[in-house]
């Protein structure tokens, strides 16, 4: 049967699960009898470029000679739960990977890794760009690859072709891939969806932003906007997310991840600077019994090695529900410090349950600069949540903000202090530089400036108030706080590029 729409997950994002955006788009369309094709360009794409490099590239040193020697070993070793248990071998296979990549494409203008895409000529927050980028696909490395399977689809003469752009290391490959569609048949109508996408919409006002090359761009949650467009306006409720057409894809990770939201937007929605107040998100969560059911029947139809929570943060509500009715499947996922972790009853039923591991983002290490932020977080209880985790047998993947408005350099080593505290109860970090969201309504308060060049950037730069800026907290966070003593230990943990995707597996 023709599809009436062909679904495409563009390069380049870390390629250890399936694309759940697509996913619960597909489970709608099939409710509402459409045909319809799922393609994850970002995979199948990564996979040709690799085999290219390791069969066709010229490596001229021992790294690269040993990197495309061994690829399909080091592919098949991140399929292995067994490499888990060995992290230097874990190590070993995915930076031999990503060394591949540096045969790979016009090395003198892109670079490629196992999590990233970019450009020393083209630069995804510029509109014009992106545009330069449709113009000429053929400059794109991955253009070997889509020139045979977009070729493939447009000969099954879908209706739309939609792209799922989510982070801006998929934009110009997006965009190529679409200029590609455009110059093959002039008349494709093209769908452009997914958070980025929306955020675009939501910070520039316009859904007409890429005139002549996108037909229709979706703010938001795309199934009423799509049925809408296909001439369906029943919209089906209650469908499950379906991962039938892409369960048995070999992604780079040991057994199938399966991705879950059970809740748009965020449950605390209260911090300063929040993107999610910026941009102007609800919160919409699914009840507790609707997710841990579809947990479970999502479970026995996909058999999963790992569950992964997409919400932006799990609330009280259905971490207590997963409690009480278990996914069957080891879980994690991002969740605030609550009372309810610093209960080491509570914790235990958490791992009994199949929690394997939990992010936090405690942000800081000073309450004055928690609460300055509105963060919601007791620094005493977030020490009693990592101590409760921890004897549950629950790793933790700590999230830590520097350079918020509020913090200083005195205040920044207080977090290191915290941290270092802490550490026997810390397996992961995340530590991050604060980005101003160019929408916020705090930013209003602050002097600014562009923080990239570019009218589709998200943020903004600023000065800041207590003269700690980004060029004093990077030295800061390199030379001193990965440096600590009881800090480098955990910072070498860190899972080289899949990062917190792969780290719950070092914990089963």
């Amino acid at each position: 049967m023709t599809p009436k729409i062909i679904f495409i997950h563009p390069p380049v994002v870390k390629p250890s699960e399936p694309p759940a955006g697509i996913a619960k788009l597909s489970a709608c369309l099939t409710a509402c009898g459409v045909s319809h094709q799922l393609i994850d360009a970002n995979l199948e794409g990564m996979l040709y470029l690799l085999r290219t490099a390791a069969e066709t590239g010229k490596p001229t040193d021992r790294w690269s000679l040993r990197a495309c020697k061994n690829l399909a070993s080091n592919l098949a070793a991140l399929r292995t739960i067994g490499t888990f248990s060995s992290f230097s071998r874990y190590s070993r296979a995915v930076l031999d990977i990503n060394r591949v990549f540096t045969l790979a494409g016009t090395q003198e203008f892109t670079r490629i890794t196992l999590a990233d895409y970019s450009d020393g000529r083209l630069s995804p927050v510029k509109a014009h760009d992106l545009f330069r980028a449709a113009e000429h696909p053929q400059d794109n490395p991955f253009y070997p690859y889509f020139d045979a399977r977009l070729t493939q689809a447009l000969y099954e003469s879908p209706e739309y072709i939609g792209f799922s752009l989510n982070f801006l290391s998929q934009a110009l490959c997006t965009f190529a891939m679409i200029g590609f569609v455009k110059k093959i048949n002039p008349r494709q109508k093209i769908i452009l969806g997914g958070s980025l996408t929306t955020s675009w919409v939501q910070i520039t006002g316009r859904e007409n932003l890429f005139s002549g090359l996108v037909d229709h761009m979706v703010a938001g949650a795309g199934e009423e906007k799509l049925l809408n467009l296909l001439g369906i306006e029943d919209i089906p409720s209650g469908v499950l997310t379906d991962y039938s057409c892409l369960a048995d894809t070999p992604y780079l990770s040991p057994g199938f991840i399966l991705p879950y939201s059970a809740a748009r937007g965020c449950w605390w929605r209260k911090c300063a600077f929040c993107p999610e107040k910026a941009e102007g998100n609800s919160y919409l969560p699914a009840s507790p019994f609707q997710a841990t059911g579809d947990l479970q029947m999502l479970t026995r139809q996909t058999r999963p090695s790992l569950i992964h929570l997409l919400d932006s943060s799990i609330a009280p509500a259905l971490l207590k529900a997963l409690t009480q009715a278990p996914p069957g499947a080891p879980w994690y996922g991002f969740a605030r410090v609550t009372a309810h972790l610093a209960d080491e009853d509570f914790c235990r039923a958490l791992k009994k349950s199949g929690c394997v591991m939990l992010k936090l983002g405690i942000e800081s290490g000073d309450q004055q600069v928690l609460d300055a932020l509105n963060k919601g977080i007791d620094l005493a209880t977030a020490s009693a949540a990592l101590r409760a985790l921890k004897k549950a047998g629950i790793a933790t993947y700590g999230y830590f903000l520097f350079g918020t408005p509020p913090e200083t350099e005195a205040t920044a080593y207080k977090t290191l202090d915290f941290a270092s505290r802490h550490a026997d109860s810390i397996d992961f970090l995340n530590l991050a530089i604060f980005n101003l969201p160019a929408g916020s309504t705090e930013a209003q308060s602050l002097a600014t400036s562009d923080f990239y060049e570019g009218d589709l950037c998200l943020y903004k730069g600023f000065h800041h108030p207590q003269g700690w800026q980004r060029r004093n907290v990077r030295p800061f966070l390199e030379k001193t706080f990965k440096k600590h003593p009881a800090i480098s230990p955990i910072i070498r943990r860190n899972p080289a590029f899949f990062t917190s995707n792969h780290a719950p597996f070092f914990n089963f």
